[in-house]
């Protein structure tokens, strides 16, 4: 008796610390992958005005980045879900670094596309919070997954709050070709944060009505389903709006004015802030309506960005804006994965969620692309931030019809 109570008590912390570890690992491969990402934008000015092209070459690179990384998503999320997200996060990692340090000496738009563009967008596919995010899901228990989710996209805010100004400092310091290779180089650290994530793979607990369906069955039960066509819908405004600022808003503030530097810490900013933003969505996504969320966040950013833009530019307004969009910026993350695992359980998250960010890419690749064509076209960015605003108001309406509760099961296993 005292020997089963003995190994019962030794294998609880055993357990707490399994699960700490991780939380830990996933979140600084969270923190890696999109702190590094984020500081992308800082090298549109340089690099365009180093090989003479315009802002719109850089803006395709990043076009072709954000759709691959959404096309790969679902292929990415399928892999963990059948053999676990270490090793999906293990190559990815590998490729997105490779991608990162080779953008340094892409000195043609096609060298540019095919590295910056679509190294590193396979990259991220693998190597993505989504990934961490569905690992956490498919290992922690059901009453901390949202939880999980917040600081996984937490985490990554705290990335580019971190590697913004790190990567101006790198260009100050050794120059833009120098500061690419650095950041490629932490990538090399991915593939020993992924140990603790092993397993995980295969039939998942947890995994609800829909665990016993098909890749193929769980995509046509979700593509069926109303609201997870509604969820696909809305994600798209927010890469649409995450892609365009992130691209574009430090080469924005540098044409009225403002100093490289505070363009940098603009990025920092939306990243501490989104710290705050993500990790309290996490929590409320625990406690109250994940659909009621959406709708508020979608067009506070629409509120946001309206008074940017028709305000004057100035310092304070500037750090003022990014505070305000860096609390809604990946803030959307924890409850519409949240609604996914809710409505489909986890044995397929990683492709369903997949699926929905694909959504959310296809919004990037076109705020990055026409911020860019429309740039050299009349010589400013008024019409996209317009776009966006209507963008955000489309959104938060779009969300407002979903069903909160799981989705009908209409196939058997059996089914073709």
């Amino acid at each position: 008796m005292s020997t089963t109570t003995s190994a019962s008590g030794a294998s609880q912390p055993q357990a707490t610390r399994a699960l700490g570890a991780i939380v830990v690992c996933g979140c600084l491969i969270s923190l890696i992958g999109f702190g590094v990402r984020s500081s992308y934008g800082l090298f549109n000015a340089p690099l365009s005005e180093a090989n003479g092209w315009g802002r719109d070459v850089f803006a395709l690179a990043l076009a072709f980045q954000n759709i691959l990384w959404g096309l790969g998503q679902p292929f990415a999320g399928a892999l963990a879900d059948r053999y676990g997200p270490a090793r999906v996060l293990a190559g990815g990692g590998l490729l997105y670094g490779l991608g990162v340090a080779l953008t340094a000496y892409s000195d043609a738009p096609v060298l540019l596309h095919l590295t910056a563009g679509v190294l590193v967008g396979l990259g991220l596919a693998g190597a993505s919070f989504t990934i961490v995010i569905a690992g956490f899901g498919r290992h922690l228990p059901p009453e901390r997954r949202s939880w999980a989710a917040g600081i996984a996209t937490a985490a990554g805010s705290l990335g580019q709050f971190l590697f913004a100004p790190m990567g101006q400092a790198f260009i100050a310091a050794y120059g833009w070709q120098t500061a690419l290779v650095l950041l490629g180089a932490f990538f090399l650290l991915v593939p020993f944060l992924a140990i603790p994530l092993r397993g995980g793979g295969g039939h998942a607990a947890g995994g609800g009505a829909h665990a016993d369906l098909s890749m193929r069955q769980a995509l046509g039960q979700a593509f069926g389903h109303r609201s997870y066509q509604l969820l696909v819908a809305g994600f798209f405004v927010c890469g649409f709006h995450l892609a365009f600022i992130t691209v574009h808003l430090p080469p924005y503030l540098t044409d009225v004015g403002i100093s490289p530097t505070l363009a940098a810490w603009a990025l920092a900013v939306i990243g501490l802030a989104n710290v705050v933003g993500s990790y309290s969505s996490g929590i409320l996504g625990g406690r109250m309506s994940k659909r009621t969320m959406l709708c508020f966040i979608y067009f506070a950013r629409a509120v946001a960005i309206a008074l940017f833009i028709l305000l004057p530019v100035t310092p304070a307004s500037v750090l003022a804006f990014a505070a305000a969009m860096g609390l809604l910026w990946l803030s959307t993350v924890p409850p519409t994965s949240g609604l996914v695992a809710l409505m489909f359980g986890t044995r397929h998250l990683g492709m369903l969620f997949g699926m929905v960010f694909l959504s959310h890419q296809v919004g990037a690749f076109l705020g990055v692309w026409l911020g860019g064509i429309l740039y050299e076209a009349v010589g400013n960015y008024d019409l996209v931030w317009w776009m966006s605003v209507a963008l955000g108001i489309f959104s938060a309406i779009v969300h407002w019809p979903i069903a909160e509760r799981e989705a009908p099961h209409r196939l058997s296993p059996a089914a073709a």
